[in-house]
């Protein structure tokens, strides 16, 4: 920013006897002239040389006369132009002044304006907002008036309003599906209309868990603990932190295909629940789950942590799966056939305590880690046949009620046998180095070296 112009001196207005002292002075210059050329001319012996020279003295004595007065006009005439020149910056000066004042007026105004506008517009966003939130407040009170009618045909329609709501409303999103969830965690009254509405709720929910539709809600989680479901439909969805502690699952709950993210809580009663082709990182928890029919994880891909700490189920399948973090089964209990042909365990297997009522199946599972089968039960025939064995594997104190066939079995290291038992009366195929004794006619003993 340029520092302003010096102010200019005020100017003085020139008094009238100062141009009357100059044409005096212009006067008494030309009277001292011509009265010396006079004198001059006066010395001249002839008369007609004195008359010539006193007729030039006397024009030269104007014409010093004029000069002087001709220099003190232009004098005047430059001081006329400096006024002038003066005059005009002073009054361009002003002009720019005036200016700068208009454009700092005009400047303020539309600040003014600007921030009235922005104002008003916040007064009417504002505005707009509470009336929608007004509107969407009336809609989800009406809704939920509708979930509670005594009415199943009125509860229907309640929960398509709230599914309308939550899907034309992305903020509202989150309370919808608790809405939902809540609806799904009351006790069920055995009415088959009522069976209905609940069977309406369990697909609205699953309905906006499956990515890439237009229905998508992401990032949704479910808190269905104590819920009973019934045919729970989730294949092909999104899981993120699903919770079905102390559910009731009947019919068959199927996870086939969906992508589980977060944490799978699934302490629930289960009739048949399908895994197969699950993928993602989430953790599976499924302590104390009880399946009384068939779970199956066939082919799944499971980049988090499995969990069947103290669980039971009927039938069980685990084909072709990676499970790419330890995987427990510690105190489980499988009633009828177990399978796990082609299985890989990437992060280590831990059974201990598991029992296998029925057939048990680890025909060319790949065990990359540690595998513990302590005080494992097999009550039927248990199948290791073309098994790899890259890790310490440890079958102290393990029971064998029928066949234990390790045939083709490959192992890394010496598998640790302390104490376990074989019954007598079967066939058994044991891997090289295992020391087998006969304790009674009933058992045999496996001892390490």
């Amino acid at each position: 920013m340029s520092a302003p112009p010096p102010p200019e001196k005020p100017l003085r207005v020139m008094p009238w006897w100062l141009a009357l002292l100059g044409l005096l002075l212009a006067g008494l210059l030309g009277w001292l002239v011509l009265d010396w050329l006079l004198g001059e001319a006066d010395r001249a012996v002839q008369p007609d040389t004195r008359a010539t020279l006193r007729v030039d003295a006397i024009r030269t004595g104007l014409t010093v006369v004029a000069g002087t007065g001709g220099g003190l006009a232009l004098l005047f005439a430059a001081r006329r132009q400096w006024i002038s020149e003066r005059g005009q910056r002073h009054q361009e000066a002003v002009a720019a002044r005036d200016q700068a004042h208009r454009d700092r007026v005009q400047a303020h105004a539309e600040a003014v304006a600007e921030t009235a506008a922005r104002q008003q517009e916040r007064q009417s966003t504002a505005a707009e907002h509470d009336a929608v939130e007004r509107r969407l407040t009336e809609l989800y009170v009406r809704a939920i008036e509708l979930v509670g009618s005594d009415n199943p045909a009125v509860r229907l329609g309640g929960l398509h309003a709230l599914e309308r709501l939550g899907q034309d409303n992305p903020g509202q999103r989150p309370t919808t599906v608790a809405v939902l969830c809540a609806y799904l965690r009351m006790p069920a009254p055995d009415d088959p209309r009522e069976r209905e509405v609940r069977r309406t709720a369990q697909r609205m929910l699953t309905r906006h868990l499956r990515a890439g539709q237009e229905t998508w809600w992401p990032g949704i989680a479910l808190d269905l603990t104590g819920a009973r479901l019934d045919g729970f439909d989730a294949a092909g969805c999104t899981l993120v932190d699903l919770d079905l502690t102390g559910a009731v699952c009947t019919g068959t709950t199927s996870f086939a295909g969906a992508v589980a993210h977060g944490r799978l809580r699934l302490t629930a009663d289960f009739a048949d629940v399908v895994f197969d082709g699950l993928t993602g990182d989430a953790e599976i928890v499924l302590d104390d789950a009880r399946v009384t029919g068939r779970a199956s994880f066939d082919r799944a891909d499971l980049g988090g942590a499995l969990s069947c700490r103290d669980a039971s189920f009927g039938s069980f399948s685990l084909f072709a799966a990676v499970l790419r973090q330890p995987s427990t089964f510690d105190r489980a209990t499988f009633a009828g056939a177990a399978t796990f042909r082609k299985t890989m365990f990437l992060g280590g297997l831990s059974m201990e305590h598991t029992r296998f009522a029925g057939y048990a199946g680890f025909r060319r599972v790949r065990f990359a880690d540690l595998a513990l089968f302590r005080w494992t039960e097999f009550g039927a025939e248990a199948w290791f046949e073309g098994a790899r064995f890259e890790g310490g594997t440890n079958f102290g104190r393990a029971v064998f009620h029928a066949g234990a066939h390790f045939d083709g079995a490959e192992l890394a290291r010496r598998p640790l046998v302390d104490q376990a038992r074989a019954a007598a009366s079967a066939t058994h195929v044991w891997p090289p180095d295992v020391t087998v004794t006969r304790r009674d006619d009933d058992w045999l003993v496996l001892t390490d070296p």
